[in-house]
């Protein structure tokens, strides 16, 4: 859970930080990393996104992820987990008005730019750097 094993400090920065990297694996198992728009949900780190990225394709084979928040180089942080794709009409109550807050107005819903939007959820399964 990003909450249980973060200090309050480092918790701090992941909720505030503005972009993450997400890594994927692709079919052949090379990694495809991508930096991300994300909100923290208790102890799921959600990630909007468009439906067709490769990021998607690439979880719905194998859902092992690494995110990575550069707060400063002197404290990263950096998680492995694994994520589940939803559908925007499941999206848990909440996280489109938590992006809209973060990201100044941003609607997650819109499809006008990249079409048919998903929510990426990564469970944090264990944490490599804490800062």
């Amino acid at each position: 859970m990003p909450g249980s094993q973060l200090s309050r400090e480092a918790l701090g920065r992941l909720t505030c930080a503005q972009v993450a990297w997400l890594t994927t694996l692709r079919g052949d198992g090379s990694p495809h990393s991508t930096p991300v728009w994300f909100v923290v949900d208790g102890d799921v780190i959600s990630v909007a996104t468009a439906a067709r990225n490769a990021k998607v394709r690439n979880l719905r084979s194998d859902p092992r992820v690494s995110i990575a928040v550069d707060g400063s180089a002197a404290a990263p942080l950096v998680a492995q987990g694994s994520a589940t794709v939803v559908p925007m009409g499941e999206t848990p109550a909440g996280i489109a008005e938590a992006f809209a807050r973060k990201y100044d107005g941003w609607d997650i819903r819109d499809e006008s730019v990249d079409g048919e939007r998903v929510l990426v959820r990564v469970r944090v399964d264990r944490w490599l750097l804490t800062g």
